[in-house]
């Protein structure tokens, strides 16, 4: 089992995203049932909030705070898909698997909104790990994400299926050849 963390810097999000390209690639044989993978922490704003609702999710609860108290929120909450959008660029830059994230099936569930001032970080363990048996050059990964806010507080839940590839024949062999 392995825990990686993402490094954490006071960089642009492009400078963010290169470092992540620049970590080793997982494949299927690199990765084990427990793995676990923390991102760096994301800050969240009103007018972050509110650029994306306006964009994505134009409810009153996620554009205007009069609106938001009045509401089933009491105050404004970002929109879960919002969160959900959040939570994949933390993962992207987090979970570096060979080829990307490549989602075959997802569960997701909000058990609490995310407020303006909360700062999100994400935190990821592989459950399931199994090789496919009709293409060997890949396998199913179960991966169980929880995004959390500052006071530790989970925002959201994910279970993803993941496609994850094998290391290319040719990879594999040169690393049986190294020992």
């Amino acid at each position: 089992m392995a825990i990686h963390t993402a490094v954490q810097s006071s960089c642009d999000v492009k400078e963010k995203a290169m470092t992540t390209t620049e970590t080793k690639a997982l494949y299927l044989e690199d990765i084990a049932l427990g793995d676990r993978y923390v991102s760096r922490e994301y800050p969240l704003d009103a007018g972050q909030i509110k650029d994306f609702a306006r964009a994505f999710d134009p409810q009153p609860f996620h554009l205007d705070e009069a609106a938001a108290r009045a509401s089933f929120f009491g105050a404004l909450a970002a929109s879960g898909w919002h969160t959900a959008a959040v939570t994949m660029r933390l993962m992207v830059e987090s979970v570096p698997f060979a080829g990307g994230l490549i989602g075959a099936s997802v569960e997701l569930s909000w058990p609490r909104p995310t407020r303006p001032g909360d700062t999100l970080h994400v935190e990821s363990t592989i459950t399931g790990i199994a090789p496919s048996k009709s293409k060997p050059d890949r396998g199913l990964v179960s991966l169980q994400s929880e995004t959390v806010n500052q006071n530790g507080e989970p925002v959201q839940k994910l279970v993803s299926k993941l496609l994850l590839f094998r290391r290319p024949e040719e990879a594999r062999a040169d690393a049986r050849s190294r020992g």
